[in-house]
């Protein structure tokens, strides 16, 4: 069985949404995100961000400890073809409904 695939957008979800400079961090994202990756979930930052926006943000995660395991790109492993579009079970994404880290973290 393989494991969870959740992609999270950045600018607005693991930030608050400064583009183009990278905005405070949401309170329990960073907290959510390595919860998630320790009970087996592969993260995938997905963003539209791209070029020296893109290196900006995978800096400000590793600054912040968040460390996805795929920027942009899907999981390699998967038992079938994918087009373009991140494939993910879950997505989180500040544009689909308010995301409120400290719930899917567990840390509530």
């Amino acid at each position: 069985m393989r494991k969870t695939i959740i992609a999270v957008d950045f600018d607005g979800t693991i930030c608050e949404n400064k583009f183009p400079k990278c905005g405070k961090i949401k309170k329990g994202a960073a907290e959510a995100i390595r919860k998630l990756q320790e009970k087996g979930a592969i993260i995938i930052l997905w963003t539209v961000r791209s070029g020296d926006y893109l290196t900006d943000a995978i800096e400000y995660c590793h600054d912040n400890g968040i460390y996805p395991d795929f920027v942009n790109e899907n999981y390699p492993d998967l038992e079938f073809e994918t087009s373009s579009k991140i494939y993910a079970d879950y997505y989180i994404d500040d544009r689909s409904v308010p995301v409120q880290w400290e719930i899917i973290g567990g840390l509530e």
